[in-house]
């Protein structure tokens, strides 16, 4: 009877293993997912904070917003650019976007940052597949714009 049961151990550890990798996975890939939303949503409010205070048009905004390094790319989360991802958008009293900010400063009223159109690769077992990360904004009101009234010219940001 024992010659007849040699191996078993191996295919049920096959099978009871490859469920339990791919519940493993899964749960870290989880984690990591909560983790590049977190990143993302404290990304917005910076992004928020910082286009509430410098001019508008200014680079710095999008490279704050998702923690970019030199060449425009996350530090943190793979694949996030501030030219594909992030979208900011100046606003006025009735939270309409203003036409040309630059030129139209004195009708901003509030500034909006969002990260747009990420997905993430999830990487579990037998199951190949991208999460597209929901649309991640955030909006204050606007401050300074980087202007400066005390010598009359824009503040570099």
């Amino acid at each position: 009877m024992r010659n007849h049961q040699k191996g078993l151990t191996t295919v049920e550890f096959a099978i009871v293993g490859a469920v339990l990798f791919m519940v493993l996975f899964g749960v870290l890939e989880f984690g990591r997912a909560l983790y590049v939303a977190n990143v993302m949503v404290e990304g917005t409010r910076r992004g928020a904070r910082v286009a509430a205070v410098c001019r508008p048009g200014s680079g710095f905004i999008a490279q704050t917003a998702i923690f970019a390094n030199a060449a425009g790319e996350s530090r943190f989360v793979p694949g996030l650019t501030t030219a594909q991802h992030v979208v900011v958008s100046y606003l006025n009293q009735a939270g309409a976007p203003v036409a040309n900010p630059l030129a139209n400063m004195a009708s901003i009223s509030y500034v909006r940052v969002q990260i747009v159109g990420y997905q993430q690769t999830m990487m579990i077992p037998f199951v190949m597949s991208t999460l597209l990360m929901p649309e991640f904004a955030a909006t204050l009101p606007a401050e300074s714009l980087g202007f400066s009234p005390s010598n009359q010219a824009f503040d570099a940001c």
